[in-house]
């Protein structure tokens, strides 16, 4: 018999809001990174796409390594026979245009006038002064570019995975591991940190010998799959090069919510506030999530912020998700067709080679992208979609709204589909489930709200994207003039 999971009698619970309660669960059992967390800062869950994996898994910040079981994870009479993952890179350092940023707001800081950086009440020293001489330790050189940190994050993962999901991950199917990645280092560089993780966990205490010398090969760059959007026509015109798309972004920056923090932020470091805006404010923001995602530590630029600061800053970013790789307009998810349909080619075939009882020939394929390769993915599957659009206008009644980027798209994030095959079926189409993994906690179905799908229950509920969604048509450019599909 097939053991169903207890909480497929949540059937009624909204997936967005089966996730929200598990991100915020206390999930104890793991091993050892750090085994507390002093320099977390309580900004840390409004870091948007900056996020650590672990503010979303707060169990692991008391371990890393042993795998957490989400209890809803089917077991019983069905076995896994595929996994396809698509991973988010992991911690990276700031790109070379936020490092400039920073260099300018640092410059402001030291430019101040010989009476600015006196002592503050108390005689203590004021936070702009303590800025100034802060440590600037960022180099062009980084450029987005996987740090140390980025590749603990994959290794720890690809260890929680193997150990989860044993038979999959066997070292009998090491060579038969698929691995694609966009071209981008951080990816690249994650993915070999992943194979690196396998490594450790069928050879403890050996050294990894380079990824090209693995029986599997190093991951293979495949852009149109992984960085869709660079390859969509639609986008490209309508969303990242119209000047218009990030209207509600830039509103945003000009209203009274982020004008309040620019004056505070102002009088805070002593600095005129015409020489401020909302983007050095931002990265001001982001570096302080920098520092401790990189470095592990509460760096003083997490002091200029309070936490209805930060609530404001992560609005601003998930604006920008929003509208650049969500629900703001249509073409953001349908360029992900592409990608959609190449995931369930994977299960198609598993399904077909199980059925002729031949072995599953690729039983993991792990696909390394970007934040911006899965918003767009589970927008098109509609997950963590509200009522009313994200807009510069309604921050105030989106405070509990379910796109929140940082607790989707974290570093390292992960969706993973399951195929399993269930021996003790009543009928052929009960014999093959799937269930889906956000950041390693089981994703209730968006047709269904249950824990576990038929896979042709799945494939019905997709049916559209999969047989219908054409990217060649979907990113074609309207001969006409036409405006973007703005929902």
């Amino acid at each position: 018999m097939l053991r169903v999971p207890r909480r497929l009698l949540w059937a009624s619970v909204a997936p967005a809001a089966a996730l929200a309660a598990a991100l915020f669960s206390s999930l104890a059992r793991c091993s050892r990174l750090e085994p507390r967390d002093p320099a977390s800062s309580v900004l840390s869950p409004y870091f948007g796409t900056k996020t650590r994996y672990e503010d979303v898994n707060p169990g692991l910040l008391s371990g890393s390594e042993a795998p957490w079981r989400d209890p809803e994870l089917l077991e019983g009479a069905c076995t896994p026979v595929q996994l396809v993952a698509l991973i988010r890179h992991g911690t990276r350092y700031p790109t070379a245009k936020q490092i400039r940023k920073l260099r300018q707001l640092h410059g402001l800081l030291q430019a101040r006038g010989p009476g600015d950086d006196r002592a503050g009440r108390a005689g203590s020293r004021d936070l702009g002064a303590a800025l100034a001489d802060w440590p600037l330790w960022y180099a062009d050189w980084m450029d987005g570019q996987l740090v140390e940190k980025g590749r603990q994050d994959m290794r720890q993962l690809a260890l929680r995975l193997a150990s989860l999901f044993p038979a999959l991950f066997s070292q009998e199917n090491y060579g038969r591991l698929q691995l694609i990645t966009s071209s981008k280092h951080r990816c690249v560089d994650s993915g070999a940190a992943f194979l690196q993780g396998l490594w450790q966990h069928y050879h403890p205490g050996l050294q990894p010998p380079d990824v090209e010398d693995m029986e599997c090969g190093p991951p293979k760059i495949n852009d149109k799959l992984m960085r869709f959007f660079d390859h969509c026509e639609k986008f490209l015109a309508e969303v990242e090069r119209n000047a218009t798309a990030l209207y509600h972004v830039e509103a945003f920056k000009t209203g009274p919510e982020m004008q309040n923090i620019l004056k505070k932020v102002a009088a805070t470091l002593k600095v005129p506030v015409n020489d401020l805006n909302a983007d050095l404010i931002q990265v001001a923001f982001f570096t302080c999530s920098f520092d401790l995602a990189i470095k592990g530590i509460k760096s003083p630029w997490c002091d200029v912020f309070d936490i209805d600061d930060a609530k404001v800053l992560e609005y601003l970013n998930d604006l920008k998700q929003y509208w650049k790789r969500g629900y703001g307009y249509t073409i953001n998810s349908r360029s992900s067709c592409t990608l959609f349909q190449d995931i369930f080619q994977h299960l198609d075939k598993a399904v077909e080679q199980k059925q002729r009882s031949q072995p599953v020939s690729s039983p993991v394929i792990l696909q390394f992208g970007h934040a911006e390769t899965l918003l767009p993915l589970l927008s098109l599957m509609g997950y963590f979609k509200d009522k009313e659009p994200l807009t510069a206008y309604n921050y105030k009644e989106q405070m509990h709204r379910k796109f929140r980027s940082g607790h989707i798209v974290p570093y390292a994030s992960n969706l993973i589909f399951v195929l399993y095959h269930c021996e003790n079926a009543k009928t052929p189409k009960e014999e093959f489930r799937v269930q889906l993994l956000l950041n390693e906690k089981v994703l209730p179905s968006a047709h269904s709200q249950e824990n576990v799908s038929l896979y042709e229950d799945l494939k019905n509920h997709y049916k559209d994207i999969l047989q219908s969604c054409q990217t060649s048509e979907e990113c074609e450019l309207a001969k006409a003039n036409s405006t973007s599909d703005e929902l």
